[in-house]
């Protein structure tokens, strides 16, 4: 038999028990499915973390106060840490060429009234370059100056999300709102950037000049943060280690276990972010990847019962000419057609769940063609593989003993 006879007899085959064959396909549909959800899933998060990368500048370097310990255990709490000041950051910026620009950030937690709505929001406080450090632009109004960090003048930019919240039927550019019973002033709104490396929204705080914040809002004299750019994207690395290397001399560290500082480039977040979405998706691969292994053991069950089944019908094909290796391709293609038709309908399933989650719930997925063609493949080589030990049992029997079966 040809190639094209021995497939249809195969599909012939498989249509004579829909409902057997549809019940032993449903391993393979969920595993390709599984797979190739789960690896649009992770390429979709990878896909939003360089985009939110690309937002934030490449050459963006965050100082923030309290460290890690050798062991990996955070050496103070959120707020515990009091020694980071403006000074270390004006001395950075005079001994290093290389920082293009920097802002303190301090922050917190308030309530933002505006007539007779209110919104627990972020405030978040920094200098005047703070929206060309972080990549922000105004998408109304205007920013806050030097002269209003200098004098701590009561003024905010709110974030889109604030704005829509606190102001929903008018424009909030020269109203009034209350940020902890404390009237500021709004001089802009931001533009929208939208979800945050670990899913907050970016557009939910208020930003005022840090000395507002600090001084009057918190109460505190030290600072939590300096967000700083490098001049050019090679510059980046190099900063980092120099920041490291003075904040230990002004902080007189000799061990770098003493560390009372941490330095992070955004790269270095991401990626590890990136590390964990990779060991998560990798996780769910191998979840997936069990179904199609119960899959394939359905096949081959199904196939040996099919042998058993078809015993006195291999005996009359073989009395009738048909060589030991037509009855190995036939079972064989038997195999693999219901591997592929349900690797076929499990790319259809797991395109459709990709686009399902996408709409329902505004996940990120990117559905990556050699996902399928590897699904595909791997469908193809589960039917070969439990396929061949039916295939050789069909083909081994006794032409006689098969006919006398019953």
């Amino acid at each position: 038999m040809g190639f094209r006879e021995t497939f249809r007899l195969a599909l012939r085959a498989i249509r004579r028990n829909k409902v057997r064959s549809g019940l032993t396909m449903l391993g393979v549909i969920i595993g390709v499915a599984s797979v190739i959800a789960m690896v649009a899933l992770g390429a979709g998060a990878r896909a939003s973390i360089d985009a939110q990368i690309a937002a934030q500048g490449t050459t963006l370097i965050h100082l923030s106060a309290g460290s890690f310990g050798g062991h990996g255990m955070a050496r103070s709490g959120a707020g515990g840490v009091t020694t980071l000041t403006l000074e270390d950051a004006q001395a950075l910026a005079a001994e290093l060429p290389t920082i293009a620009r920097f802002t303190p950030v301090v922050r917190g937690r308030a309530q933002v009234i505006a007539g007779n709505n209110n919104w627990n929001t972020s405030v978040e406080g920094g200098s005047e370059d703070y929206l060309a450090v972080r990549g922000w632009v105004v998408a109304d109004g205007a920013n806050f100056t030097a002269r209003d960090v200098l004098v701590a003048e009561k003024v905010c930019l709110l974030g889109a999300t604030t704005a829509a919240q606190v102001f929903p039927d008018q424009d909030p550019v020269g109203q009034i709102v209350r940020v902890r019973n404390m009237p500021f002033r709004v001089l802009g709104v931001l533009a929208a950037k939208g979800q945050g490396q670990w899913g907050q929204d970016q557009d939910d705080f208020v930003l005022a000049p840090w000395t507002t914040v600090q001084k009057k809002l918190l109460g505190i004299a030290y600072i939590q943060q300096v967000s700083i750019t490098a001049t050019t994207n090679e510059a980046v690395e190099p900063t980092a280690v120099a920041i490291t290397r003075l904040m230990r001399q002004r902080h007189r560290i000799q061990d770098p276990a003493d560390d009372d500082f941490s330095v992070r480039t955004v790269e270095e977040m991401a990626a590890t972010r990136v590390q964990m979405t990779n060991t998560m998706t990798g996780l769910l691969m191998s979840v997936a990847s069990v179904s199609l292994l119960v899959g394939g053991i359905g096949i081959m069950n199904i196939m040996l019962v099919s042998v058993t089944e078809r015993t006195r019908e291999i005996g009359v094909r073989m009395a009738v000419g048909a060589r030991t290796g037509d009855i190995l391709r036939q079972f064989l293609a038997e195999a693999v057609a219901v591997s592929l038709v349900g690797g076929l309908l499990g790319i259809a399933l797991g395109v459709g769940v990709s686009e399902v989650v996408t709409k329902s719930l505004g996940w990120p997925v990117l559905v990556d063609h050699r996902a399928i063609l590897l699904a595909f493949g791997f469908s193809a080589a589960v039917g070969v593989f439990f396929g061949w030990y039916p295939a050789r049992k069909a083909s081994g029997l006794d032409p006689i003993e098969a006919l006398r079966y019953e």
